[in-house]
């Protein structure tokens, strides 16, 4: 079966960086638009990057473009993202999610629904 299994959550003050990382099994990778989701506190879930099959096309939600690098490593099925100048308002479950999407251009998944989610690491920003 599909697992999304995500690693590199924690405690990080202020103004910190964090790197999460997600390595997928039971699927063929490279067929997989990739992407990062997050859920905060009395939040609903929320889109935060996304990253198409072989890393050429990028989308971030608005208050992130900037400080979250998202990429992707297909021989080792493994996406990344390294989340710089953290705020209290990053604060939430980041959950690593995959969207079947062979050789398509990010804007194809953009707002679709993904297939398989991971079950989350938890990133909290205080000091």
């Amino acid at each position: 079966q599909v697992q999304l299994v995500e690693s590199g959550g924690g405690l990080v003050e202020p103004g910190g960086s964090r790197k999460l990382t997600c390595t997928a099994s039971g699927l063929t990778f490279i067929n997989y638009a990739m992407g990062w989701f997050r859920q905060g506190p009395g939040k609903e879930r929320e889109f935060v990057a996304a990253i198409a099959w072989r890393g050429m096309s990028l989308n971030y939600r608005d208050s992130v473009k900037d400080r979250f690098t998202i990429w992707r490593d297909n021989t080792r099925n493994t996406v990344y993202q390294q989340m710089t100048n953290l705020t209290t308002e990053d604060t939430a479950v980041y959950y690593c999610a995959a969207k079947y999407a062979p050789k398509a251009h990010i804007s194809v998944v953009t707002g679709a629904e993904y297939d398989y989610f991971g079950q989350g690491t938890q990133v909290t920003v205080a000091s």
